[in-house]
């Protein structure tokens, strides 16, 4: 069984060394960092490609793995720029091999080179490769097309993804006392406007002196408009109403009949008015109301007695 332990000399003194490599002189790595004061940490390196040795000139094949003084000598941009020296494994030559982060590749420097492996299908009787994301003749209508594409996309497909994720998020981390408040408040707000609409229907009600059960429709756009329908419904049901009584008032004057009994004034004043005979125009109610008048009058003169002489 392996032991976790470690053992504390009796001359350690841990506020004069930092830790036991530092009491023992060694790095944390060990050999590995033998060269750390340089900048160089031993590292396994693995190669990237097949290479020739520029001193035996020897084939070396890739995946070979060496022992490599990794060094770095600069940036691109914020990227840093390793080396990596090794021996070759067949002689005393040592090649160097460094990073390429512009074009994300390796580069053979000095004591090798790289086997040339492109492979050129136009020379080689071939039909050539083209770049399916170069950029072609452009097609406005193929650009419309993918840019309406796209905006359907992000509308019907990422947007209400967003939505859902963004619901899930605030239903599992939000803060029960922050929703309660604001359900608290919101609750506040309504209660508020609500008061206000009943203070106002109170006053209403007992300006016009209405039952307190009765319920008031609330003052919106909607109901003023069924409101004014309603009062021009029932304003065309009345002037129908009365265009009727009076329709009536003129059939019943015009079928006024005449008493055989009636004196010659009478006879003369209905014939006057045209209710003795149909005229072209129409009785008004006025002339019917005489009318009716006069054959009371006729009525009761027939009915009197005469006087004896």
């Amino acid at each position: 069984m392996q032991g976790f332990n470690k053992y504390y000399p009796p001359d350690y003194d841990p506020q004069k060394h930092s830790s036991l490599n530092a009491y023992r002189g060694k790095h944390a790595l060990g050999d590995r960092a033998r060269k750390i004061d340089q900048g160089i940490l031993i590292t396994r390196f693995e190669l990237p490609f097949n290479i020739w040795c520029g001193t035996c000139n020897n084939h070396i094949g890739m995946g070979v793995r060496y022992n490599a003084e990794k060094k770095k000598i600069g940036n691109y941009y914020s990227t840093p720029i390793f080396s990596f020296r090794c021996k070759c494994h067949l002689c005393d030559g040592w090649f160097e091999i460094q990073t390429d982060p512009k074009n994300t590749r390796y580069v053979v420097v000095s004591g090798a080179r790289q086997k040339d492996e492109e492979w050129d299908p136009e020379e080689n009787g071939g039909y050539a490769i083209h770049d399916t994301e170069a950029a072609g003749p452009s097609d406005p209508l193929a650009a419309l097309e993918k840019t309406t594409d796209a905006k359907n996309h992000v509308a019907k497909v990422q947007l209400p993804r967003l939505e859902a994720l963004q619901a899930v998020s605030e239903a599992t981390n939000a803060d029960p006392y922050a929703h309660s408040q604001r359900m608290r408040k919101r609750l506040r707000e309504e209660k508020k406007v609500e008061k206000a609409k009943t203070a106002v229907d109170d006053a209403i009600k007992n300006k016009y002196s209405l039952p307190s059960e009765l319920t008031l429709i609330r003052d919106d756009e909607e109901s003023a408009k069924a409101a004014k329908d309603e009062w021009e419904a029932a304003k065309r049901e009345v002037a129908e109403r009365e265009s009727a009584k009076r329709r009536k008032l003129v059939e019943a004057g015009n079928m006024v009949p005449i008493l055989p009994g009636t004196t010659t004034f009478a006879r003369s004043t209905v014939a006057s008015s045209g209710l003795g005979k149909r005229s072209s125009g129409a009785i008004s109610g006025v002339d019917a109301l005489k009318a009716r008048i006069l054959q009371n009058t006729a009525r009761q003169s027939l009915a009197r007695p005469k006087p004896q002489p």
